[in-house]
């Protein structure tokens, strides 16, 4: 008689959750090269509650939203101690062996949450992307399950402190200023952007990895027009090294400069869908860093926003947009079926990332639920 096969019962995969010692990172020295700046305007938050400062501030921010896209904002109330913590867990995190960095992200759902690898092919360049990422969601309820990386795990409690803080210190006063400028209620955006309903909003630990001259040169050649971001607005954290650029207004390629003690803000393509073109999602691109940079990897800490599951994507109900004739009445239809935000950027992160090789998408576009998606990820 044969013996009786006996399954194997699954076994979870065991992972290491020994406590991470986290060592104090610091910012790599400044270029000493020339670099050619885009002249951004610097947004200083400490006089937004102060009599008259909110419309100062809207003021000063119209021409950054409407024509460029970028701006920096000072004096937000958070310390670049806590800056640098954040980085430092980025930094301890992507010294992690790869089977320690689990839980990646789920793109073929549009889901961001989680570690994306540095795993796709440019093209036909015989070039990877040097890019890796680390995702984070908010700390709300409906994210409970979201797995965390050790790292994340045993530093939690600092993490979401800092997560919320970025949304209540920086993002909700960036949406007030927007919807001042919009003549809209004061917290209409901040509301279709709250922290506390679901949205896809994310704190991103980020790093280029080190490559050679011609590996930068392959890459670069294929993919030298830029990208816009998926969601309404992103946040930059400085750290010294050169390489980010932006395309200004007159079509040409500029660096944008560190901010000592601030952050590099962007307007993103959900918010100029949101109001019709009005304010600018600008391309922008990552490029070779300088000489005396080119051997130090570029560690990153960003936070991007994106509009929320009870976010209608459609034109805003802005008086200022209304006289500029950018409200069509089909949007003024409040029986119109509209997509929520979260489906609108899943499709997006969708659409471009779950493949195996990275292509061209400048001018390429998608039907997504009866709306036309126009991509700019070159």
């Amino acid at each position: 008689m044969a013996p009786i096969a006996l399954e194997t019962p699954a076994v979870e995969p065991q992972f290491n959750n020994t406590k991470v010692l986290i060592k104090p990172w610091t910012r790599p020295q400044p270029t000493t090269e020339k670099l050619e700046y885009a002249e951004l305007p610097k947004i200083d938050l400490s006089i937004f509650d102060q009599p008259g400062g909110k419309q100062e501030l809207a003021r000063q921010l119209y021409d950054a939203v409407t024509k460029v896209g970028f701006w920096s904002v000072v004096n937000t109330g958070i310390d670049d101690e806590r800056v640098l913590r954040q980085f430092s867990f980025g930094n301890a995190f992507f010294k992690e062996p790869l089977e320690e960095k689990r839980f990646p992200c789920n793109f073929s759902e549009g889901e961001y949450f989680g570690y994306r690898e540095n795993s796709r092919w440019i093209g036909d360049t015989g070039v990877k992307e040097n890019v890796e990422m680390l995702n984070i969601p908010k700390a709300i309820p409906a994210f409970t399950n979201v797995g965390k990386h050790r790292i994340v795990e045993q530093n939690w409690e600092e993490i979401a402190s800092f997560h919320r803080d970025l949304f209540d210190k920086v993002v909700r006063k960036l949406f007030v200023l927007i919807s001042i400028i919009l003549e809209l209620p004061e917290n209409y955006l901040a509301d279709a952007h709250a922290y506390d309903e679901e949205s896809d909003d994310h704190l991103r630990y980020m790093l280029y990895n080190v490559r050679s001259q011609e590996e930068w040169d392959k890459a670069q050649a294929y993919s030298k027009g830029g990208h816009t971001d998926f969601g309404s607005l992103t946040l930059l954290f400085s750290q010294h090294i050169a390489g980010l650029q932006i395309r200004t207004p007159e079509g040409e390629w500029k660096y944008v400069s560190p901010v000592e003690g601030g952050i590099t803000c962007n307007a993103a393509d959900t918010l100029s869908f949101l109001t019709n073109g009005f304010i600018k999602s600008t391309i922008h691109r990552v490029v070779t860093p300088p000489k005396d940079q080119i051997n130090v990897a570029r560690l990153g800490l960003l936070y991007f926003n994106r509009p929320g599951a009870n976010t209608p994507m459609k034109t805003v109900p802005s008086p200022l947009l209304d006289r500029l004739g950018l409200i069509s009445e089909e949007d003024k239809d409040p029986n119109k079926p509209v997509v929520s935000g979260t489906d609108y950027v899943r499709a997006r992160v969708k659409d471009v990332h779950y493949k195996t090789v990275l292509e061209k998408r400048e001018g390429t576009s998608f039907e997504f639920k009866g709306l036309k998606v126009q991509n700019h990820y070159a």
